[in-house]
């Protein structure tokens, strides 16, 4: 009887990006993997071609597949519903159009929208703040991805039209169900300091701590938060968070647009990741985060697209170029954002900040084969003298032609493997006059 395949999977004849703590790059490379896990890689000619399958890449890039690390995929059923308005107004506006409209089943359909976008972009991980989280992890298991969500707090009842106790356990019964899940990394989500009590504030990070489980909630996104927070409490709404204990190497907050240098100093400290989202932050006039800054006192940045009702798209590479361009601009600075800064904060910061790095978020052996092929045979993709360069500015999600998540392929050449993404949009378009109606 012949022996069995060393491995289940090889993607040979690749340029191997691994993100890992050098960036180390790879010309003419292969990665073999078994059992979901990156076994070995290295030179084609090394690794070579004993597998169950074996796919040449052709020379394309393969690197770790990106992390979204703030997103309302759910409101991709609001996109473009909104506009020119700043947040304050604007989020009256979505929050009426969302209790028109949402209930477990459309939640679901708008999660299952909005994560396709993503995986066919290149993303493999999100994290995800929306109302019903059960709903957004079984549209992500559909599509085969992974997702960072949990248990939402916000202090008026919401369209689920519930208190804060029932959402305590609410949040403990989405542990119970998806405990030692290895798609589902566990999350308590507060929508915000201004939206959220102190009390229950403490209460919601008390419960992460019990469950040992990651706590993201929006933070100094505008001058009119931090106007309110202030007035309210008598602190900044970093202060205010430091003051209340919610800042650790768990807590992952979304903006922090509107900080002093003090309060850069608190998010080095403490530990807790910002997730820049330049995108969402220009359109909705909120500002340009201080970034270089922020890098500079050694706190931890990622990167994520917010809701396609904010930004009009999950476009992660839009936003990786973005924070890798706006800043240098900002500060006059070419080096305020380097390459390698940019490219970490869209895989292994974006993995750490999910208590994940030794799971994800690069390509070395044992991680998870969460990876991604880039198509490098277009015309904005010749010459490649540097790789990473090439994929932080000059990538776009168009140039995703194969994604795997723990060695599946769910996208291929373009197209989603796990569901008919047909069924989706014709329900999303049926749905549509109904969303326009929800703020006439």
């Amino acid at each position: 009887m012949p022996d069995a395949p060393i491995a289940d999977l090889i993607v040979t004849d690749a340029l191997i990006v691994t993100a890992d703590a050098d960036f180390t790059v790879i010309e003419g490379a292969a990665v073999a993997v078994r059992d979901g896990r990156i076994a070995a890689l290295g030179p084609a000619a090394e690794i070579g071609r004993e597998a169950s399958e074996v796919i040449d890449a052709g020379g394309a890039i393969l690197m770790p597949g990106l992390v979204n690390s703030h997103c309302h995929a759910g409101d991709s059923l609001f996109r473009g519903l909104v506009e020119d308005l700043p947040l304050e107004p604007w989020l009256q506006t979505v929050w009426k159009a969302e209790r028109a409209i949402l209930n477990r089943d459309t939640v679901r359909l708008g999660a299952t929208l909005g994560f396709a976008e993503l995986l066919l972009s290149g993303v493999t991980s999100v994290m995800d703040m929306f109302w019903f989280p059960d709903q957004a992890v079984h549209a992500a298991r559909d599509l085969g991805m992974r997702v960072a969500t949990g248990g939402i707090f916000i202090d008026f009842p919401g369209v689920d039209h519930v208190t804060h106790d029932d959402r305590l356990r609410a949040a403990k019964a989405f542990f119970a169900e998806f405990d030692g899940a290895e798609d589902v990394f566990p999350t308590i989500m507060p929508h915000g300091s201004y939206t959220v009590g102190p009390d229950n504030l403490t209460s919601a990070k008390a419960l992460a701590e019990e469950y040992g489980a990651l706590f993201s909630t929006h933070a100094a996104e505008t001058q009119a938060e931090q106007t309110d927070i202030a007035n309210r409490y008598g602190r900044s709404v970093i202060r205010h968070l430091d003051h209340l204990g919610l800042l650790d190497a768990r807590t992952v907050l979304a903006h922090c647009v509107w900080l002093d240098d003090e309060e850069v100093e608190i998010l080095a400290r403490t530990g807790a990741t910002v997730s820049h989202n330049p995108v969402s932050n220009l359109k909705l006039a909120s500002g340009i985060a201080r970034i270089p800054d922020l890098l500079r006192a050694g706190a931890r940045v990622t990167i994520g697209t917010d809701g396609a009702i904010s930004g009009n798209d999950l476009d992660m590479w839009m936003a990786l170029r973005l924070a890798a361009t706006l800043h240098r601009g900002a500060t006059r600075r070419a080096d305020a954002v380097s390459t390698r800064q940019a490219l970490a904060m869209v895989t292994r910061e974006g993995a750490a900040a999910l208590g994940a790095l030794d799971r994800i978020g690069s390509l070395e052996p044992g991680k998870f084969a969460d990876m991604i092929l880039i198509d490098t045979s277009r015309v904005h993709a010749t010459p490649i003298f540097d790789p990473m360069t090439h994929i932080v500015f000059s990538t776009a999600k168009s140039d995703v032609r194969d994604v795997f998540v723990s060695g599946r392929r769910v996208v291929k050449d373009g197209a989603l493997t796990g569901i008919d993404i047909a069924e989706t949009l014709a329900r999303v378009r049926a749905l549509t006059p109904e969303i326009a109606a929800s703020i006439a």
